[in-house]
């Protein structure tokens, strides 16, 4: 998948969260901060629908509320395939789920997403690789490229239960909790 903008003042404003694992309470609050950020994509890091056999149900566990509400922005949502997202969840999905990896260029800048529990791509110290997965935050750099993770919306296994997304704007990633506070920040 390549979605690419040319350079304008404004840029792209990225929203980008993972792991919401079929909770129709956290879809909906990840909306609320969707549409109070306007963002021009919604980038989903996978596992949507189904919550996993290691983890427990989360709250208000609903996978056809989950795939309903986020019907509503369907052509805003570029998202990527997780380990719990089979093809009946896809089935189900009013959006296209892409295979393992996605790229999406601003300018000179290439964010490389996958939900990552694939290998990692090559990629060049200039570039930036977003995945899920872990359900926990990360912002550092590997070899070179910056890595980032916003954790899970609905499970997150941080010691402070950080629920949250990145918000990437003017070049710059901003880690914040679904209400909105900033609690990290990144640029390539």
């Amino acid at each position: 998948m390549f979605f690419s903008r040319k350079k304008e003042k404004k840029g792209i404003k990225l929203f980008i969260a993972s792991d919401i694992h079929g909770s129709a309470e956290y879809a909906g609050a990840l909306l609320e901060a969707f549409d109070r950020e306007q963002a021009d994509k919604l980038v989903l890091l996978g596992d949507i629908l189904y919550h996993g056999p290691r983890n427990p149900l989360p709250e208000k566990y609903s996978p056809a509320d989950v795939a309903k509400l986020l019907g509503a922005v369907k052509e805003k949502i570029i998202c990527v395939q997780g380990n719990c997202d089979s093809e009946v969840d896809q089935a189900v999905l009013p959006f296209p789920v892409l295979c393992g990896y996605g790229v999406i260029f601003d300018g000179n800048t290439a964010i490389y997403i996958s939900h990552g529990h694939r290998e990692t791509p090559p990629l060049s110290p200039s570039d930036v690789y977003i995945t899920g997965h872990t359900h926990e935050p990360l912002n550092t750099r590997e070899e070179g490229f910056l890595h980032l993770n916003p954790g899970s919306v609905s499970l997150p296994k941080d010691g402070n239960q950080t629920r949250g997304y990145i918000l990437y704007e003017g070049g710059t990633f901003y880690f914040k909790t679904l209400d909105g506070k900033i609690y990290d920040r990144a640029a390539p």
